[in-house]
C-alpha cells in the first residue's frame, strides 16, 4: 500500500519524477531517468510508465521531440504542495491546521521564534497593508 495516493496528490514515486521536472524544465525519459537520486535507479521503462501515469492525470503534458517524448510538468510545485498539506491536514488532523501546529510546537519542531514569525506573516496575509508598514521597518 506504500506508495499509493489517497487523494489528488502524488505518490512518492510520482513525486520524486516532478521534482526532477521541476529542477530541470522539460526532459526526456532518460534525462529524468538520470536525474532521480541513486538510490532511485530505475529501469527506463519503470520512468517511462511512471511518466506515461502522470500525463494521464493530468500532471505533465507531453510533446514529441525527434523520436522522444519530452515531458514538462501542468501542475506548479506549489500547487503540489498545497493539495499534499490539505491531504495530510485532512488525514491526519481532522481537517484543522491548528491541529497540525499544535503538534508541530508539542514536537519541538517550532520554535516560539518560528512561531512568533508565523503570527506576524498571518497577519500580513490577512490584512496586506500591514505587510508594507511591517516591510518597511524591517528594513
Amino acid at each position: 500500500m506504500a506508495g499509493r495516493r489517497t487523494g489528488r496528490g502524488l505518490t512518492p514515486l510520482e513525486l520524486e519524477i516532478m521534482q526532477a521536472l521541476w529542477s530541470d524544465g522539460p526532459s526526456t525519459v532518460e534525462d529524468v531517468r538520470a536525474r532521480l537520486p541513486g538510490q532511485l535507479r530505475l529501469a527506463y521503462t519503470t520512468v517511462q510508465t511512471m511518466l506515461n501515469v502522470l500525463y494521464r492525470k493530468g500532471k505533465v503534458k507531453r510533446t514529441l521531440k525527434g523520436r522522444a517524448f519530452e515531458y514538462t510538468p501542468t501542475v506548479s510545485r506549489k500547487k503540489a504542495i498545497r493539495t499534499a498539506m490539505r491531504e495530510l491536514i485532512d488525514r491526519m488532523f481532522g481537517g484543522s491546521p491548528e491541529n497540525l501546529v499544535i503538534a508541530l510546537v508539542e514536537g519541538r519542531q517550532l520554535t516560539p521564534e518560528r512561531l512568533a514569525k508565523l503570527t506576524r506573516l498571518a497577519r500580513e496575509a490577512a490584512d496586506p497593508s500591514r505587510r508594507k508598514e511591517t516591510s518597511h521597518a524591517d528594513s
